[in-house]
């Protein structure tokens, strides 16, 4: 009997140490690493999200960017931290394609990180420069085709939402458009305002402002449907029957992240998504809170994994 309860006596205080940690979380400020550029949707959202968290756990979460190479180097940085809950990664449909575009990458997605929580999803905005003779996307797929290689397409880098939405609408247009990555949107969307670029495809959540102030030409959107941003302005699949390419992002967290903090931000990340002033203030810029479980998020990224797959494979897209 004495030998149970000093058994006992050892094991009792870790089992009591386990929903401590997570009772506990966060005691100390919670890093949460973009690896894209500053300005666009991801920091932007992020940003929004870290004030919000921060204000219901009374703990700073900071938003740090950290671009490079098509979101690997950042990328990277959370996948070789400790796995704590203090360093996450906002990510997006970025990642899930540089599983078939990027296979030996430093990291796998599935492998080394856990799902946390998505964030929201938006249509992007296929833009040209205004002195491009195009005014419709069937005009501007006509010059393409008139002179092939001569017009080239920005993105924030090889593998981006960005990157991708151009590759697939080569593809369904039959057309020769030229890849010009950059290192963050930021610098691909100043390409296009500058003239050095002539289109690109960029989130309608930061690119229909300049729209409107004419610094760019508007073409289409990429949904299915129109978006409620440009309610006036016709998708693309109008014209290319079927062509669609969102961006969406979520949050992660380094493999082996205690499940108790996983839960922990999902619930309060989702609290946020489901606050009426964010829904409002979001779906006003053309993004969709999108509130899911860890589970059904991890379900969610196999298919996109699979889904860019298959346009990678069918584009032939590769890294320049």
């Amino acid at each position: 009997m004495r030998a149970f309860f000093r058994l006992a006596a050892l094991i009792l205080p870790i089992f009591l140490t386990l929903p401590v940690a997570a009772q506990n979380y966060p005691n100390r400020p919670v890093k949460m690493i973009v690896p894209f550029g500053a300005g666009g949707p991801a920091d932007v959202y992020a940003r929004v999200l870290a004030q919000h968290l921060s204000d219901e756990t009374k703990q700073s979460f900071v938003v740090e960017d950290r671009p490079g190479a098509g979101s690997i180097i950042g990328t990277d940085a959370v996948a070789k931290a400790a796995p704590d809950g203090y360093t996450l990664l906002v990510m997006s449909n970025t990642h899930t394609t540089n599983e078939s575009l990027l296979p030996n990458k430093p990291f796998q997605l599935m492998r080394d990180f856990v799902p946390v929580a998505t964030i929201n999803y938006s249509d992007l905005l296929m833009v040209v420069h205004p002195s491009v003779p195009a005014k419709t996307v069937k005009e501007f797929i006509e010059l393409a085709k008139k002179e092939p290689g001569k017009l080239n397409y920005a993105s924030s880098g090889p593998g981006t939402p960005y990157h991708m939405a151009g590759e697939l609408f080569k593809a369904m247009s039959g057309t020769d458009i030229v890849h010009v990555p950059h290192k963050a949107s930021g610098d691909a969307r100043n390409s296009v305002i500058s003239g050095t670029v002539q289109m690109m495809f960029d989130a309608v959540t930061t690119m229909s402002a300049l729209a409107k102030g004419g610094q760019v030409r508007a073409l289409g959107t990429t949904g299915l449907t129109r978006s409620e941003l440009t309610p006036d302005l016709p998708t693309i699949a109008e014209t290319v029957p079927g062509y669609e390419a969102t961006i969406w992002l979520g949050v992660m967290a380094p493999k082996g992240t205690p499940k108790e903090i996983i839960t922990f931000l999902n619930t309060s990340i989702n609290k946020v998504l489901n606050n009426p002033e964010v829904k409002t203030a979001w779906l006003k810029q053309g993004a969709v809170p999108l509130v899911k479980t860890p589970e059904e998020f991890d379900a969610y990224l196999r298919k996109d994994i699979e889904k860019w797959a298959n346009v990678v494979k069918a584009s032939g897209a590769k890294i320049q």
